[in-house]
């Protein structure tokens, strides 16, 4: 009994010293925020993923800067009502939205070539959308899924469009990695996790995926006027996490210690927009400044070597 009551004891002056703290803990874990009044006028943004969290608050703060921004979602509907929150909130918004199922070669290719087709330039490219720690699922083409829609489904797509963005530059990539590619490691053996499968260990190697792919593809288009930088936008209340229980517990304990979606966007908002960045490339960077990369991330063989097991996957060549 008296174990008991000093665990009672214990937990509420934890609770107590979290609420008088936690204006203090909530300006700590808001993180940098973009400063950059860039204006992004006659400019065309388009942004996966974009119908719910740090995604549609990257939309919404990019069209207020006055660009054009195409929302590629694979839920059309859930992506219209995204488009018509932002327009409420910003009457001038010039906002549109595009069916797009990174889990699927096929509309990939599909939403590239009616893009390539409607829209003349893109100046920046936000390669947002992700999927965390799900069950065991394989996309339509077999590949595993965070794999395929994290890391491969943004290549392709990449790759479909890495002609328009260089007729349009200067231009910017954005892709959206995470701490957790410090826990990663790219098996090459058993990439689409055939032999095993955990779910915390394939979403930590699609996010490693997400920053080889950044630096390798920033050093083969120097030159080009195409920046690559990749982000950490930090720990966020979002719904990546619905598919761990046990993430999703601890999240919505320590939700006075996570990001909103608004101020984990901000990173993505200044790798697009800030004009100190507009010659920077192949970095990584968190709470708007350059981050930290695991020895892993920084392995120019393995990037290499990813960027062909990706290429040779998808079945196409890509020499740039």
């Amino acid at each position: 009994m008296m174990v008991l009551l000093i665990i009672i004891a214990g937990l509420g002056v934890v609770a107590l010293l979290m609420l008088l703290f936690a204006p203090h803990i909530r300006k700590y874990a808001a993180g940098g925020a973009c400063v950059s009044m860039a204006r992004l006028d006659g400019k065309t943004v388009l942004i996966t993923g974009a119908n719910t969290g740090i995604g549609k608050e990257t939309a919404l703060d990019l069209a207020i800067r006055g660009a054009r921004v195409i929302l590629a979602c694979r839920d059309v509907e859930k992506g219209e009502e995204a488009a018509a929150s932002i327009r409420r909130y910003y009457s001038g918004a010039n906002v549109e939205v595009r069916e797009l199922d990174l889990a699927d070669t096929c509309s990939i290719r599909a939403f590239a070539q009616r893009f390539l087709r409607e829209v003349n330039q893109l100046q920046i490219l936000i390669n947002n959308a992700g999927v965390m720690m799900c069950p065991y699922m394989k996309t339509n083409d077999g590949f595993e899924m965070q794999l395929g829609v994290n890391h491969l489904g943004h290549f392709l797509l990449t790759y479909l469009l890495i002609g328009l963005l260089k007729r349009s530059a200067p231009a910017r990539i954005v892709v959206v990695s995470s701490l957790a590619h410090n826990f990663g490691w790219v098996r090459f053996h058993d990439l689409l996790s055939q032999g095993s499968y955990n779910s915390g260990l394939a979403y930590c190697q699609s996010k490693l995926a997400n920053i080889l792919f950044a630096r390798e593809l920033a050093h083969r288009l120097k030159g080009s006027s195409v920046t690559v930088n990749s982000v950490h936008p930090g720990s966020v209340r979002s719904e990546l996490v619905r598919h761990s229980t046990i993430m999703s517990l601890l999240f919505s304990l320590f939700s006075l210690f996570l990001k909103s979606p608004r101020e984990g966007a901000q990173t993505s908002i200044y790798c697009a927009a800030a004009e100190e960045l507009h010659s920077i490339t192949g970095k990584h960077f968190s709470d708007c400044a350059p981050a930290f990369v695991a020895p892993q991330g920084r392995n120019e063989e393995t990037a290499r070597k990813l960027w062909d097991a990706s290429c040779e996957l998808l079945g196409i060549v890509w020499d740039d």
